[in-house]
């Protein structure tokens, strides 16, 4: 691949949202993943406290359409219909500004503030999941929520697309109290609301955490001259495949760079998941140290 770089202005990362049609996505369509993950860890989030981000309190506007988010998750509850959302935003940033894993335990809801925990019972068939809501949608008529693969995989959803459900936020206070749904709040006992969640793994989970590689082999991303968003993307990034980001200044333009990377078959790896999810100018370069 000819090493060009492919300059992002910062508009383009500035609307990135779980639930809208962007030509940054690489498929027009969504899908389930190529390949279903048999160890697939679906542990219910565990809730907890966190402040709400301001900036997700905020009124906007989708598709011509006002939404007003709640200023506090306590006491909702919403039956409606659930859909979920997978591969085609799998590794972009969410509305709350981290990285969409279709492998974790998350959902997308329109109202609700960011980030908020939900249980939601799937009506048809009892099941139920305890998610982290961290994005924005589906801004689809009828719908109350996207789950995540997981969650989705967890509830069984995936075979039918859509289901009815019950929503009850998990809520809790800066002292450790629980409330579910419009149940009065009492002391948490999370073996009854939850169990012990560990990071679901990502498709790259085997490649190292940090590396030192002798040959100093990168694969970068893109590049940006907004350098706020470039590292929250760095961040996620990171975080999602489980490898070491910089992100260098060169005369005003930031550029995201995974590695360095020791072994070249994991390079090859990591590098078609990542133009598989959207960021097809991504290739491999070869720093000196």
């Amino acid at each position: 691949m000819k090493a060009a770089y492919f300059l992002f202005f910062s508009s383009v990362i500035l609307c990135l949202t779980a639930c809208t049609t962007s030509g940054r996505y690489s498929m027009r369509h969504d899908a389930a993943p190529s390949v279903h993950p048999e160890q697939l860890n679906t542990d219910d989030a565990e809730p907890k406290f966190e402040p709400y981000a301001p900036a997700n309190l905020k009124p906007y506007t989708v598709l011509g359409k006002n939404y007003t988010p709640l200023n506090s998750a306590k006491g909702y509850t919403e039956t409606g219909t659930a859909s979920w959302y997978g591969q085609k935003f799998h590794g972009h940033l969410t509305s709350n500004g981290e990285i969409y894993d279709m492998y974790a335990m998350t959902a997308a809801h329109k109202t609700l503030p960011l980030p908020s925990f939900v249980k939601v019972t799937n009506l048809d068939n009892n099941k139920t999941a305890i998610v982290r809501v961290n994005d924005r949608g589906p801004f689809h008529g009828g719908r109350i929520i996207d789950l995540s693969y997981a969650a989705a995989r967890k509830l069984g959803v995936l075979a039918t697309g859509t289901a009815p459900v019950k929503l009850e936020s998990v809520y809790v206070d800066e002292e450790g109290l629980v409330s579910i749904g419009n149940q009065p709040a009492r002391q948490p006992e999370m073996a009854q609301i939850t169990n012990t969640i560990s990071p679901a793994p990502s498709v790259l989970a085997t490649l190292p955490a940090a590396q030192k590689a002798a040959d100093a082999l990168y694969i970068q991303v893109i590049a940006s001259q907004n350098g706020e968003k470039i590292q929250q993307l760095a961040d996620g990034l990171a975080a999602l495949y489980q490898v070491p980001t910089s992100v260098p200044n060169d005369n005003g333009v930031y550029r995201l760079r995974l590695g360095p990377i020791k072994d070249e078959l994991d390079a090859s790896v990591l590098l078609q998941e990542l133009q598989n999810n959207g960021y097809e100018n991504a290739y491999k370069v070869y720093l000196s140290q």
